[in-house]
C-alpha cells in the first residue's frame, strides 16, 4: 500500500520511551517525517541505564496476554491490530512468563531502537529539550514519561498553571462497584448534603464496630511498606494526601476523626447502632463502575492492601481496578488541560502521550503514544481523525485521560489519577450475558467471566470497524 505524503513539516516527539518510540513507528508509517528528540545519553535520569529507545526501568512484564478475559490483554491484541511496533517487539523478544506476556528487557529495546533507525522517515536526535519546544515546531508530541527534566516540567507548569509536577503522588484504592456488598454498606452522604453534581447519596458507606475499627488500625500498622528508592526520598508528599498509614501512626483515634468519622450518616440495614467508624467509597468514574476508597492513600505493599482492605465490612469479596500507591510521579490533570484529542488546549500545537497523560503501565503508556501518533499524523495531513469507539481498550483509556473521570463533589486533592486499563472503564453491556452456550444459566463466577469475555468481543469488533472507516480512508487519501 502506497503511504500518503506529508502536507507539512516533520513532527517532532520528545521522549523516546515506550509512548515516544510508538508514536513515532505510527506517524512515520502513516508517510509523515519524525525527528525524535531523545536527551539520553547526554543526560541521563535517575532510573535509566542506557541510551536505548522503549528502555524498561521496572518490571520486564507487559501483564496478561490474555485478550479474551483481560483489559491489558485486549489491549495488546487492539495493538497489534494496528501495527505496534511496541507489540512487535515485545512479541519477538518473549520470555516464559506463564500466561504474561514477559520480554528480554535488553532485545526488546535494541529492538524498537533498530527499528526506529532504520526507518527512512525517522531522524533519532540526541540532545535535552529544555524548555518548551521550539515555536517554529507546529506539530509536536511531549512523550517524556513520569522523570521529565526539570526545564520542560517547569515551562509546562507555567503554560498550564498547573503545580502537580514532581511530588509523591498517594492514590487511593480503586474497587470495581458490582464487587461491594450493598447489603451490608449503603448509599448517602454525611448530614445527606448534596455537594456539585451530587444527590445527596453520593457515597457508598461500610460501617465498622469498634472491635473491627482497633484489628483495622492494627493491621495497617503492621503491614509491609513499600520502600522509597533513593532518588525519591527527598521529594515531599503531597499536600493533603497523607498515606493512610502515616495517618494511623499519628494516634489510633486519627483515623476516626478523619476520613473515617462516623458523623451524619444513619446505617438503614442497623439503623438503631451507630458505627464506630465508617469507610466511604466515592464515584471514581462517569460511568459509575469504579469507586475509590476515599482517604485510602496507601504505601502499603499490594499483598498487603488486599489482606487488609477487604477485612473492611462490605468489602470482603472486593475486586480492585487498581491499587493504592506512592511514587514520584509527573502527570497532567489531562481532562481539564487536553482536548479530546491529546492537546494542550493553551497551546495546541503541543500533544501530550504516554504516562504524563494519567496511565499506568507499559502497554498504556505505548497504547497512548500510538493513538497520540496517528492523530499527529492526521494533522500533518491537514485531516481530523475521529476517536477509536469508547468500547475498546484504547478508546476507554482515552476516555479516561481525556474526561471519563469525575470531579470530586467535596473539597480536598485533585480526582483525576493515572489509572491503568481495567474493564471499569468500558461502557456496560446493553444486554449482560445471562447463559451459558448450551442454554444453562450463569452462576456465580461464570457470570463476572462471560461479561469480560463479551466485552472483549464487543470491542475487537468494533475496533475492526473504526480501523476500516478511518484509518484505510486516511492511508488511501
Amino acid at each position: 500500500m502506497t503511504t500518503p505524503k506529508s502536507t507539512s513539516g516533520p513532527v517532532h516527539i520528545v521522549g523516546a520511551g515506550l509512548a515516544g518510540s510508538e508514536a513515532a513507528w505510527q506517524v512515520a508509517n502513516a508517510g509523515t517525517p519524525v525527528v525524535l528528540h531523545e536527551m539520553r545519553p547526554q543526560r541521563m535520569t535517575e532510573a535509566h541505564r542506557t541510551e536505548g529507545c522503549a528502555e524498561l526501568v521496572c518490571s520486564n512484564s507487559f501483564r496478561s496476554d490474555d485478550a479474551a478475559n483481560n483489559a491489558v490483554g485486549l489491549l495488546h491484541a487492539e495493538m497489534r491490530k494496528l501495527g505496534s511496533l511496541i507489540m512487535r517487539a515485545a512479541d519477538a523478544n518473549q520470555v516464559p512468563a506463564g500466561g504474561a506476556l514477559a520480554v528480554d528487557r535488553d532485545g526488546f529495546s535494541a529492538a524498537v531502537t533498530r527499528a526506529l533507525h532504520e526507518h527512512p522517515l525517522i531522524e533519532i536526535a540526541r540532545g535535552e529539550i529544555a524548555g518548551l519546544p521550539p515555536a517554529e515546531w507546529h506539530n509536536v508530541i511531549v512523550a517524556t514519561g513520569p522523570l521529565t527534566s526539570a526545564p520542560l516540567a517547569d515551562a509546562i507548569r507555567q503554560l498550564t498553571d498547573e503545580s502537580a509536577l514532581a511530588f509523591f503522588d498517594a492514590i487511593a484504592p480503586i474497587v470495581h462497584r458490582d464487587s461491594i456488598a450493598m447489603n451490608v454498606a449503603w448509599f448517602q452522604s454525611r448530614y445527606d448534603k448534596v455537594g456539585p453534581g451530587g444527590t445527596g447519596a453520593d457515597y457508598i458507606n461500610c460501617p465498622m464496630t469498634r472491635e473491627q475499627y482497633d484489628a483495622f488500625v492494627a493491621a495497617l500498622l503492621e503491614g509491609e511498606k513499600v520502600d522509597f528508592k533513593d532518588w525519591e526520598t527527598n521529594t515531599p508528599y503531597f499536600d493533603g494526601c497523607l498515606p493512610v498509614e502515616v495517618m494511623a501512626e499519628r494516634g489510633h483515634e486519627t483515623l476516626r476523626h478523619g476520613p473515617m468519622k462516623p458523623v451524619g450518616l444513619t446505617n438503614p440495614h442497623n439503623p438503631t447502632v451507630k458505627p464506630y467508624a465508617i469507610v466511604q467509597l466515592r464515584q471514581d468514574n462517569k460511568l459509575g463502575t469504579l469507586y475509590n476508597i476515599v482517604g485510602f492513600q496507601t504505601k502499603l505493599k499490594h499483598g498487603a492492601q488486599q489482606r487488609v482492605f477487604r477485612t473492611i465490612p462490605g468489602l470482603e469479596n472486593a475486586e480492585f481496578a487498581r491499587l493504592g500507591g506512592l511514587h514520584r510521579n509527573t502527570f497532567l490533570n489531562s481532562p481539564k488541560l487536553l482536548d479530546q484529542q491529546l492537546r494542550l488546549r493553551a497551546q495546541p500545537r503541543l500533544r501530550f502521550a504516554g504516562q504524563m497523560t494519567g496511565c499506568e503501565g507499559y502497554v498504556e503508556s505505548a497504547s497512548i503514544g500510538l493513538i497520540a501518533g496517528l492523530y499527529a499524523a492526521a494533522n500533518a495531513r491537514t485531516q481530523e481523525l475521529a476517536p477509536p469507539p469508547s468500547t475498546t481498550a484504547l478508546g476507554s483509556l482515552l476516555g479516561h485521560i481525556t474526561g471519563g473521570h469525575i470531579e470530586t463533589i467535596d473539597s480536598g486533592p485533585r480526582s483525576f489519577q493515572p489509572m491503568n486499563i481495567n474493564f471499569g472503564l468500558f461502557p456496560p453491556l446493553a444486554s449482560p450475558p445471562t447463559k451459558k452456550p448450551d442454554g444453562s444459566r450463569l452462576r456465580g463466577n461464570e457470570k463476572t467471566v462471560a461479561k469480560k469475555q463479551a466485552m472483549s468481543a464487543r470491542a475487537l469488533a468494533d475496533l475492526d470497524r473504526w480501523i476500516a472507516d478511518h484509518l484505510r480512508v486516511a492511508a488511501a487519501a
